[in-house]
């Protein structure tokens, strides 16, 4: 399907009603998977015209997204890459767990970030950073979409390095996402140690509900209503 490419206009905004020199795109992925982190990615681009066919990661092939993610780790100004663990997750929630990780990669950069363009509609990261929201950023900002692109071919291969210590799972294939492998896997072994065992879809698996650690948090809530916690298939 056609798509627009992304454009420089919102980074040009910020810097013409802020006086901001550098701008960092920001994008995370890994909010709804079941295991692994969470990981957030903050890339500067600069005003320079971006790779050919760079847009959200999600309309992507992974061919084409690890070939992108080759080109824009050159192409960038810079990047850096923030996590926050499964355990962070169960002890915080994802609201400040997704904070922490950006402010891990917001940090990492050689130079601090005047103003930042964060992908959706609500600024997880707030004070003392100068945030934009932008919904769907990841297809509209040259730098949340080199963001995106960066952080899911990473995430990426995370997964499929510990799906070399858990094949039953499937990691490489699913990235710790649900899927019907996942879930069986689930049911027969009980979560690993990188798992988020403080969400929902452990109230299904009778074997292995003792382990689930208790926390409920609005983000929580709302992920469930939204099927991202449970069996949904």
């Amino acid at each position: 399907m056609p798509y627009e490419p992304p454009t420089h206009s919102v980074e040009r905004s910020l810097r013409a009603t802020t006086g901001a020199k550098i701008v960092a795109g920001v994008d995370e992925v890994g909010r709804g998977a079941w295991a692994g982190p969470v990981s957030v990615c903050a890339a500067v681009t600069g005003l320079r015209r971006p790779p050919d066919g760079l847009t959200d990661s999600k309309l992507l092939t992974p061919k084409r997204r690890t070939e992108l993610c080759d080109v824009l780790g050159d192409w960038v100004t810079s990047y850096a890459l923030g996590h926050s663990s499964p355990e962070e997750i169960d002890a915080l929630g994802m609201t400040a767990a997704l904070r922490l990780a950006a402010v891990r990669a917001l940090e990492a950069l050689p130079v601090r970030p005047d103003a930042v363009i964060l992908d959706g509609k609500h600024d997880y990261l707030g004070a003392p950073w100068r945030v934009r929201t932008v919904i769907k950023g990841d297809q509209s900002c040259i730098a949340v979409a080199a963001a995106s692109v960066i952080a899911k071919v990473r995430r990426d291969a995370m997964m499929a390095e510990l799906g070399l210590r858990y094949a039953d799972f499937d990691f490489a294939a699913n990235a710790g996402y649900p899927s019907p492998t996942h879930r069986i896997a689930l049911e027969e072994y009980g979560p690993t140690p990188h798992h988020r065992v403080s969400w929902s879809y452990m109230d299904a698996l009778p074997r292995w509900r003792h382990l689930k650690k208790v926390r409920v948090t609005a983000e929580a809530s709302a992920l469930e209503a939204g099927g991202q916690l449970g069996f949904d298939f």
